[in-house]
């Protein structure tokens, strides 16, 4: 319901604004220019100021015809015509796909986010480990070099990425559970310890703060492939993972234990659930998830700098609060996580389409974060009444 009427509000009062496209005269079709009162032209004889309507007629008989702000050029033997049109600031299908890829990268994470919190823990260091995973596979994807396979890259990206998020939450899980320490500690040490390691690791290796030079298989032939315009993988990844986080916390016996474990871990402790080991084996998923996030950025991007993922802890843990996660634990869901990084997203472009100043960015997300935790409080109150 939040995204819908987030939703109407931008389309109804985001405005618009003109795009140009440019589309090419294919070889051998006939090109014919109309005016206001629909007589025909050759081209080069209307004005662009003139032209209403421009109309493409192929050799094989077939007709495109062309409004809006036309124009017909003509350079090197390539002719094309550029419209110009006006569209809804937030309706535009770019604009959309482009918040859902954005929410894509966020989501992931948050799906991860979700299972901690259900378990009444957190997970401050989600956005080092999303930087570390990046870091160390750009390094492997550099070194490939250009003329690797798109079935090696990948299998490579995707490879390191998710070993060393596993590996990073795995030792989140043993510190916990083996220190018996609480969770706030731990990963406030790690996402300290993990962010200074994505600085002085790319410095030492190539004595720089960014690396790039993936094989091309790896960005535009798999997680920035165009299909119908737009680039859909991260989108595509993004409900994939809702739906496997779905089945494993509502259709699987780890998640039964999630849930137990959050709403009392003592009660789930004397009835025989091995706490320590669930615990564990959530934050090394949320650690595979950081890494799947940080593969998606990699190949999206086509780089990795040592500052990615700074603030990220925020916007997962605000999508999973948002998207009905208690702090107190015991309660969340894959696909509420996914609806919370959307609604972030959304705000994000709110932001952007009625030109607020972005350093409120983190002011509005500190405060969506409180508005949730108030909402959650108050229901948790009357559910008890």
């Amino acid at each position: 319901m939040v995204i819908m009427a987030m939703a109407i509000v931008l389309t109804l009062f985001g405005g618009s604004k003109q795009k140009t496209t440019r589309e090419v005269v294919p070889a051998g079709a006939t090109v014919t220019l109309y005016d206001a009162d629909d007589r025909p032209h050759r081209p080069g004889t209307l004005p662009d100021r003139s032209i209403a309507r421009v109309t493409i007629t192929t050799l094989d008989g077939g007709e495109r015809s062309l409004t809006g702000t036309l124009a017909f050029r003509e350079t090197l033997g390539e002719r094309f015509i550029t419209v110009g049109r006006k569209v809804n600031r937030f309706l535009e299908l770019e604009n959309v796909v482009l918040v859902m890829k954005d929410a894509s990268f966020i989501a992931v994470m948050a799906v991860g986010m979700t299972a901690v919190i259900i378990l009444a823990g957190i997970d401050l260091s989600v956005g080092s480990i999303y930087a570390m995973a990046a870091i160390v596979g750009a390094i492997v994807l550099h070194e490939l070099g250009a003329g690797a396979g798109g079935v090696l890259a990948v299998a490579a990206g995707l490879g390191v990425t998710l070993t060393i998020g596993a590996l990073c939450g795995l030792a989140n899980g043993v510190m916990i559970v083996g220190l018996r320490v609480h969770p706030f500690v731990i990963t406030l040490g790690m996402m300290a310890a993990l962010r200074g390691l994505t600085i002085i690791i790319p410095q030492k290796i190539y004595h720089e703060q960014s690396i790039a030079g993936f094989p091309p298989g790896f960005t535009s032939g798999f997680f920035k492939k165009q299909m119908f315009g737009v680039y859909p993988v991260p989108v595509i990844i993004m409900l994939l993972v809702a739906v496997a986080g779905w089945f494993v916390l509502t259709r699987t016996v780890l998640g039964r234990h999630v849930f137990a474990i959050g709403g009392n871990e003592t009660a789930a402790r004397y009835a025989g659930i091995p706490v320590g080991r669930v615990k564990i084996i959530v934050y090394t998923m949320m650690g595979l998830l950081a890494g799947l996030s940080a593969c998606m950025y990699l190949g999206y991007l086509g780089s990795a700098e040592t500052g990615a993922g700074t603030a990220y802890e925020l916007k997962v843990i605000a999508a999973a609060v948002i998207g009905g996660a208690s702090l107190m634990g015991g309660r969340g869901s894959a696909l509420g996580a996914v609806l919370g990084a959307i609604v972030i997203q959304l705000i994000d472009n709110a932001m952007i389409i009625f030109q607020i100043d972005q350093n409120l960015n983190q002011v509005v997300m500190g405060a969506a974060i409180i508005i949730a935790v108030v909402i959650d409080q108050a229901k948790r109150r009357m559910g008890a009444r």
